[in-house]
């Protein structure tokens, strides 16, 4: 399944998003223009269908709150809302949509509270809240269905699938000195403190089939790489281990903690992708690889999303990373600031961009190169 439209009121940079959705999104623009946040919309779905340790409640004060969600341009409408539509491919007939609106009382307590849930399954409407029970019990709108297993039981195919959503932005100090920083692993191990224990975790046979078609890609990535298995130390500790081919047969491999910022961040970026199966979400893959690693990038995300069978949005900030042909002008957000905050535009529904993409250029070419001019990027 994937989600092939996003609509969005009041969040974050965005007074309105409604956008088409495809199997792989890359979603570019200038610096504080709202790509993390528009990431995030998703990361909060997942946190919400959290039925153990997560919830509404706790997805909204992670935050900051309402007032740190919302638009600062939602003047007179202080909704916050989301919908999604579900669909087994970006062409098919929508299957699901799940609808999430909610605000901060005013005054009293100030609770976080639900204005609306509606779940529709192929037209028809399932869910629709505030419903009786809420009016005559208004702390029921303080929790949403959609985490709670008694009352998801009609949908909870979607509670799954946003559960499975993958955010994993890997920082390789994390994995290099975790033994020194020994801290507590952030909810969802977001930036890798964990990753060693999470392939751990993996079983076996999955972890050689994930750790073969990695060791495959990097191969074709870095000169005279040869091999990544996955050992244990004389304590138990798990650790990552690489070979070159120009290293004598005596020569002990390479463990994670000598490896370059660059391959470690690849390595997280390529198990995510086979890890997940639902929604991936990648954000700025391309820091600290070089430019032909960057290159190859697209390409990677498609074959191993196919072997996963996950969707995967990417922000970027890189040219490079959009110069494959194949990559699809609907395939391409631009987020475009403006004064009552961010617009999304497919980049080619910009009518000089679609042109120049006709012509045979790559998005990487006049995508990311022309956001700058932001007057003529509107239609």
């Amino acid at each position: 399944m994937v989600i092939n439209r996003l609509i969005a009121k009041n969040w974050r940079n965005f007074q309105e998003i409604d956008v088409p959705l495809r199997e792989r999104q890359f979603i570019v623009g200038p610096n504080a223009s709202g790509k993390s946040n528009l990431l995030d919309i998703f990361r909060f779905l997942r946190d919400i269908a959290k039925v153990d340790g997560g919830g509404f409640q706790k997805a909204v004060k992670d935050r900051g709150g309402v007032s740190k969600i919302r638009c600062l341009a939602a003047r007179r409408d202080p909704e916050v809302a989301i919908e999604i539509h579900i669909a087994d491919t970006p062409e098919a007939p929508t299957a699901w949509q799940y609808g999430v609106g909610f605000r901060q009382e005013p005054r009293g307590h100030r609770r976080i509270y639900l204005t609306h849930e509606r779940v529709w399954k192929e037209g028809k409407l399932l869910l629709d809240r505030p419903d009786e029970a809420d009016k005559e019990d208004s702390d029921r709108l303080t929790q949403t269905a959609l985490e709670q297993s008694a009352a998801n039981a009609k949908f909870r195919e979607i509670a799954l699938f946003l559960r499975n959503i993958t955010y994993l932005h890997l920082v390789p100090q994390l994995i290099r000195f975790g033994e020194t920083i020994q801290g507590r692993t952030i909810e969802d191990d977001p930036f890798g403190q964990g990753f060693l224990e999470r392939i751990a975790s993996v079983h076996p046979s999955t972890r050689r089939s994930r750790l073969k078609k990695i060791e495959h890609t990097l191969k074709i990535a870095i000169p005279q790489f040869e091999k990544l298995e996955f050992i244990r130390d004389s304590t138990g500790r798990p650790h990552l281990q690489a070979r070159y081919s120009h290293w004598c047969e005596k020569e002990e491999g390479q463990r994670e903690n000598q490896f370059s910022d660059g391959v470690l961040r690849l390595i997280g970026l390529l198990w995510g992708l086979l890890e997940g199966d639902s929604v991936v979400l990648l954000e700025e893959p391309e820091l600290s690889l070089n430019i032909g690693i960057v290159s190859q990038l697209a390409p990677s995300i498609s074959k191993l999303q196919r072997s996963g069978g996950s969707q995967v949005l990417v922000s970027t900030q890189s040219n490079v990373l959009l110069i494959e042909p194949g990559i699809d002008g609907r395939e391409v957000l631009l987020l475009i600031p403006e004064k009552e905050g961010t617009v999304v535009k497919i980049s080619s529904d910009i009518d000089h961009i679609r042109v120049l993409l006709e012509a045979g250029l790559t998005a990487g070419e006049v995508v990311l190169t022309r956001y700058p001019e932001r007057v003529n990027l509107v239609d």
